[in-house]
């Protein structure tokens, strides 16, 4: 790593929080005339790339000047009163925990700026899409850097607005009632968890996330942490989505336009999972302990649900939309994370962390092929597409064929590819659950998880084989012309996610490395 000073790494956190904010408002502003290439829309479109660029650049620089050898240690902090009266703060840092996320959310807006460059969604002026661009990205970048309760909140809330206009502006059919579903839902849950927030602050008498992790619940009553918990975990649980509060999902991934379902699925749901670790575990033990059963069970129904869902998708003649699988996906995916979190072991909470990262990379990089698919074959129905025998991708566009195989193998877990070790490591975590937790019943719903991920192989495994197999239609036939393969721009948007899921695979060291020193100091009430 390279050693940086710490004035320099508290610039470039605060620059990767408040840069998207700024470069939003410049989008907005008339591109000069030197600028504006072959007109206003190019300019406006290379804006975007410029800003998300520079920030994913400055998260870079920041995971390589962070101090490896103490990741459970809060770096590039800054700390400045806001509200005296509330003890509220700007106080911004990362850890081990955080470092990844910072990491993934940068990468994937700049892949989804560079993506829309090329290949912008259809709707409105582009102006006010990369705006609202840079607005989620900001948000979700201050989601993962804020250590106050109150600034965790705004953070959280922030995102919501942008990504409703990225639905209901630029996404498909049925995008109105879907932009609404998901803002109604959120929005729902956000207020409930901000009655959990409040009551921990205004209980332990500070807002600071850091302060009451150390404290480690000893300042609230059993009661306070259960209350909070209900309330916190309830607001959480619908952005990540768990069972049963997933309906808005479906909808919302069906009805975006590409570049939002890749940020949808890779980036807002780790918030809700990112809540539980960072606030809910460390800062109301004695409440999680309580509801971590009942975390675990919702978790493990959820993998079930979402894996039988997909393959009722996936058969012949049930006219399934293949982005709408992939959303039923996350839900199962989702699950192994909560069961991880719902351990309250080192164990379960890496797998937990590990599996976000993969699910982010692998289920980013499926959105990005499905749409790649709908917009060569104008649909996304699976019986449309496989037609008799099946789409028979693997002759019409190899590459494109390849690399959905490649995404579904990592999805469905395969050892070697970053999907395997988060689901295996949560497993493990319910083998053995925290002292106070029934060992029965978490041995119940290992068992149900391990039969899920059964289930994930099948339903993939029939995707790849009705969208990449099957008979090339005869030369005389319309559809038998060849479909244009991976194309540059695609192949740029790609390949990182690619590379780091192969890596991801190979050296989980990597990732756990850090997330181990700074679970292990969470689960300690803020001891190393």
């Amino acid at each position: 790593m390279i050693d940086i000073s710490a004035s320099v790494m508290q610039f470039l956190l605060a620059f990767i929080v408040v840069g998207p904010l700024v470069g939003a408002a410049a989008a907005l502003l008339p591109a000069p005339p030197g600028l504006r290439g072959s007109g206003p829309d190019q300019a406006v479109l290379r804006h975007g790339v410029t800003v998300t660029g520079a920030v994913l650049v400055a998260a870079v620089v920041l995971a390589l000047g962070f101090d490896h050898d103490q990741p459970s240690k809060m770096q590039a902090t800054t700390d400045i009163s806001w509200i005296p009266a509330l003890d509220v703060r700007i106080h911004l840092g990362v850890d081990g925990i955080s470092l990844p996320l910072l990491v993934l959310s940068a990468l994937l807006t700049f892949l989804c700026a560079l993506y829309s460059y090329f290949k912008m969604p259809a709707g409105p002026s582009p102006k006010a899409f990369v705006a609202l661009l840079l607005v989620l990205e900001s948000g979700t970048l201050a989601t993962f850097a804020v250590l106050d309760l109150l600034l965790f909140f705004l953070a959280f809330e922030i995102v919501l607005i942008p990504m409703y206009f990225l639905i209901a502006r630029w996404g498909g059919e049925a995008r109105q009632p879907a932009a609404w579903k998901f803002i109604l839902y959120t929005l729902l849950g956000s207020v409930v968890m901000l009655l959990g927030l409040l009551l921990i602050g205004l209980k332990a008498g500070t807002f600071d996330m850091v302060a009451l992790a150390t404290d480690n619940g000893r300042g609230l009553t059993a009661s306070v942490q259960v209350i909070a918990v209900l309330a916190i975990g309830l607001g959480l649980a619908v952005k990540t989505p768990m069972w049963p509060l997933h309906t808005w999902l479906p909808d919302a991934h069906t009805a975006a336009p590409t570049v939002g379902s890749v940020l949808l699925a890779g980036v807002l749901l780790k918030m809700g999972t990112y809540g539980f670790v960072r606030i809910v575990l460390p800062i109301a033990p004695d409440g999680m302990r309580a509801f971590a059963p009942y975390l675990a069970a919702f978790a493990v129904v959820g993998i079930i649900y979402g894996s039988l869902a997909c393959l009722a998708l996936a058969r012949s003649g049930a006219g399934g939309d293949l982005k709408r699988l992939i959303a039923y996906s996350s839900v199962g995916h989702m699950g192994f994370v909560l069961l991880g979190i719902a351990t309250m072991t080192p164990t379960g909470v890496n797998g937990a962390l590990f599996a976000n990262i993969a699910h982010g990379l692998i289920t980013g990089l499926l959105f990005f092929l499905v749409g790649a698919v709908k917009d060569r074959y104008g649909t996304a129905d699976l019986d449309a597409l496989a037609g008799a025998t099946g789409a028979a991708l693997y002759g019409r566009a190899p590459r494109l064929g390849g690399l959905l195989a490649f995404a579904a193998v990592a999805s469905l877990g395969l050892p070697g590819l970053a999907g395997f070790w988060g689901e295996m490591l949560t497993l493990f975590g319910a083998f053995d659950p925290a002292d106070g937790l029934s060992r029965p019943a978490f041995l119940t719903f290992m068992a149900v998880g391990a039969f899920g991920t059964l289930l994930t192989a099948a339903y993939l495994l029939v995707v790849v084989r009705r969208v990449c197999m099957g008979a090339r239609p005869p030369a005389d036939r319309a559809e038998a012309e060849p479909l244009s393969d991976v194309r540059g721009y695609e192949f740029a948007a790609w390949t990182p996610l690619v590379a780091l899921t192969v890596l991801a695979g190979l050296w989980p060291a990597a990732l756990l490395g850090l997330t181990d020193p700074a679970v292990q100091k969470l689960l300690a009430g803020g001891k190393s």
